[in-house]
């Protein structure tokens, strides 16, 4: 008969390291065939469903790239989920003006990345760099340099209010103390 062996923690259970229990731990694999990872990011496998697959996160990334939320939902529809999810999550926008967050790190909303993309700039761009985009951009298409050019004007009226949203966005941003 084998003698019990006396535990090291002298009988104080928090000197024991974390993870040092003697059971064995449950590992979730990856649904993704032939992946042999952990498999601990959930991700739905339909629209509207309990049921879960469960990625590595290599996978999860992937399965999140081809996702579409509003996927099989009327134009109406889908405004209607968005404009109510919207609500929802609007206290989570306060830190948005005080600027914590750079450009191009999820701090810059639909709009915003509307009008970076007309005014032909990364979703990363400076305040600097819209201004200097949209003053070449317009004086190409001004109405006095091309007039009762009815593409022109629009194109002018486009990156005028991708300038304005820019702008007004950027001064929510700063700081008046």
């Amino acid at each position: 008969m084998t003698r019990a062996r006396r535990s090291t923690d002298w009988g104080f259970p928090r000197w024991r390291g974390y993870g040092s229990s003697r059971e064995a731990v449950n590992v979730r694999i990856c649904d993704r065939h032939g992946c042999n990872d952990a498999g601990d990011c959930p991700a739905p496998k339909s629209p509207n469903s309990p049921d879960r697959w469960y990625f590595c996160q290599r996978h999860a990334a992937e399965y999140n790239a081809g996702w579409d939320y509003f996927a099989g939902l009327d134009k109406e529809e889908a405004a209607r989920r968005e404009a109510d999810e919207r609500t929802e999550s609007a206290g989570y926008k306060e830190s948005a003006h005080y600027g914590w967050a750079g450009s191009g790190d999820g701090s810059r909303s639909r709009d915003e990345l509307r009008a970076l993309e007309a005014l032909g700039l990364e979703p990363d761009a400076d305040f600097d760099a819209v201004r200097k985009a949209w003053r070449s951009r317009a004086k190409e298409v001004h109405p006095d340099v091309k007039p009762g050019d009815a593409e022109a004007a629009t194109a002018f009226q486009t990156y005028q209010l991708a300038y304005e949203v820019l702008r007004a966005a950027e001064e929510r941003r700063e700081w008046k103390g």
